[in-house]
């Protein structure tokens, strides 16, 4: 783990301040690697221990490899440069913060403690310049903040297999140790030290510096997937300097001793963890990519799309159609909404065939083996039938699960669904779920469960009754051994925050909590808004996504909306929805906003 740290000379039971006897590191899981005393430990610049600064050029660095037995230059050219008087003048120049001259005159040696006052000099005069010209932050949305603010809690990585390193997390947790740069610190390289993990919250870590004990003045959330986070031991491999924070410089005597005791035995993030992160963000889909998606104006078919972006696995799809690209549709590239070319023809849905005679230049058809594959179902024996009843999530309305017919079954075990009450008469508001899918659930899934079940549009009897329904319908509930009732095991809990998309405005990623729990289903609610904006998801969805994940891929998030907002939201619906889009701004389409005016003029 520390190649290179038995190089120091110095013992590692050598004195240190009495402040050192902290309590013992807490045992962490054994899948990560453990540090162990038996390398080398850095200490502040010009210390005896692990770190030295240049005397001609001012370079900091590893002491080791640094050039001559007494290691005072980090080169042989600096060595030699430095025999000569007429250099001499530069290195005080220098420490004063004054560019060297060729004239400079020949001066004589002067003591230490005069170039280290003349370098204290130089570093308050940093620290001047840093307050006039310090930028005024952004005001933007901070999950730290709003996390520390209202002591939540967040979806651990794991929860999101889809998600980058979801599968390779592993045992990151509370007291893992880092190396990440020292922002407290006046030297004019970048420099590191040593953080160990407060608080978890998806991607993102509160980090506090070694040395800091319970002192959380400089507390700072860092994304862990990022490339300023390193396992222990790269500062000593990759030769960069380890450097203690100017606030506790002096808290002890001997850093080797200290460190030494803080880490051994302690864990640290796998050496190959930023190469995992960056294999677990490659993409199969590219741009130019054609593929069949949903028709977001008529539900029942699928259209050709084209690839136009791919941001953390997220497509951004352009119907083929689309002169201008501006008729898109969001998702991603799990999501069961997209298939290969052909998908239609093969199970026998409801496809609008393209003006595009042939392909555009540049455009080919994504392979089959890069989307995700449903489950196999044995349709040969008992299967679900037409006209069936059921209890489906209502697309158009994701925070309603509803009754439900089965209206068409097709091949490889998929069927065409509609609302009952509220279907159009050609059937252009159906969709298509797979038998599989958990979206779809058998009569009294919502009794059981105690979630309102939304009854058909104009039914006038009143509380619903499934018996009395059926016998007035003359149907048959579609039989319960047909639906799948696989639980994983999520990790979900009630009042998680995450980051979850829209399904409304599927191009919008907004910060989201855990409201509820059945089985595998999960109320969503997106905050700051009302709950009749709440969304009922899969624990699966690929629509899901840890706290974090939207800077670790370069997303837009939507932030909580603000108090403005929520005290100007109406009673209506419409007024609702109006006011939701004046939040998200840009250029958007709803679902349910072109579907209801559709029903309109159908009606």
């Amino acid at each position: 783990m520390f190649d290179g740290y038995d190089s120091c000379s110095e013992d590692t039971s050598s004195s240190s301040s009495s402040d050192e006897s902290e309590e013992e590191v807490a045992p962490l899981p054994s899948s990560l690697p453990i540090i162990k005393n038996n390398g080398q430990v850095y200490t502040y610049p010009d210390g005896k221990s692990g770190m030295a600064t240049c005397e001609m050029c001012g370079m900091v660095g590893v002491r080791d490899a640094f050039y001559s037995k007494t290691k005072r230059f980090c080169s042989v050219s600096c060595s030699r440069s430095y025999s000569s008087n007429s250099k001499k003048a530069s290195i005080l120049a220098r420490l004063q913060g004054k560019p060297p001259t060729k004239k400079a005159k020949v001066l004589q040696k002067q003591p230490l403690v005069a170039k280290l006052a003349a370098y204290a000099q130089y570093q308050a005069t940093l620290q001047n310049q840093a307050k006039t010209k310090a930028a005024v932050p952004v005001e933007g949305f901070s999950w730290g903040n709003y996390i520390n603010s209202n002591s939540f809690t967040a979806a651990p990585v794991t929860c999101f297999k889809h998600a980058p390193m979801g599968t390779c997390w592993g045992d990151i947790s509370e007291g893992v140790r880092v190396e990440v740069p020292n922002t407290d610190c006046s030297l004019p390289t970048k420099v590191f030290w040593i953080a160990g993990i407060v608080k978890l919250a998806g991607y993102n870590a509160l980090l506090r510096y070694e040395g800091f004990e319970n002192d959380s003045s400089l507390d700072f959330w860092c994304n862990v997937c990022g490339s300023d986070i390193h396992p222990v031991g790269w500062c000593a491999t990759s030769g960069k300097p380890l450097v203690p924070p100017r606030s506790i410089q002096h808290k002890y005597t001997n850093w080797k001793a200290f460190l030494v005791k803080r880490l051994t035995g302690a864990k640290t993030l796998p050496p190959d963890f930023s190469q995992k992160v960056s294999e677990s963000m490659q993409y199969p889909f590219k741009t130019s990519m054609r593929v069949e998606v949903v028709d977001k104006t008529h539900l029942c078919r699928t259209r050709v799309a084209v690839v136009e972006s791919v941001i953390g696995g997220r497509l951004r799809l352009v119907y083929e159609e689309s002169e201008d690209k501006t008729d898109d549709f969001w998702c991603h590239m799990y999501s069961p909404l997209i298939h290969h070319i052909g998908w239609s023809r093969s199970i026998g849905h409801r496809f609008k065939r393209s003006d595009i005679t042939k392909k555009q230049e540049g455009h080919f058809d994504a392979p089959p083996h890069l989307f995700m594959k449903v489950k196999e179902v044995d349709t040969a024996g008992e299967w679900f039938k037409e006209g069936m009843k059921l209890e489906a999530i209502d697309p158009l309305n994701l925070s309603a699960i509803c009754v439900a017919t089965i209206r068409k079954v097709l091949a490889d075990g998929y069927l065409m669904i509609g609302i009952d009450g509220s279907e159009a008469a050609d059937g252009s508001d159906w969709f298509c779920y797979h038998a599989t899918s958990p979206s779809i659930f058998p009569v009294g899934f919502c009794e059981i469960n105690m979630i309102e079940l939304t009854p058909p549009r104009g039914y006038a009897k009143l509380p619903f009754k499934w018996f009395d329904y059926l016998r007035e319908t003359d149907s048959i509930a579609a039989p319960v051994k047909l639906f799948n009732k696989e639980v994983p095991n999520h990790g979900f809990h009630v009042g998680m925050k995450l980051e979850a998309v829209d399904l409304m405005e599927p191009r919008l990623v907004c910060v989201a909590t855990v409201t509820r729990i059945i089985h595998r289903l999960l109320r969503i609610h997106f905050d700051g808004w009302e709950d009749e904006y709440d969304q009922w998801v899969d624990c699966e969805s690929p629509d899901l996504y840890p706290v974090g994940w939207c800077q670790l891929t370069g997303y837009q998030l939507q932030p909580p909306a603000p108090q403005s907002s929520r005290d100007s939201q109406s009673s209506s619906s419409k007024q609702k929805k109006k006011a939701k889009s004046q939040q998200y701004k840009g250029h958007k389409k709803s679902l349910i906003s072109i579907f209801f005016l559709q029903k309109k003029r159908e009606d």
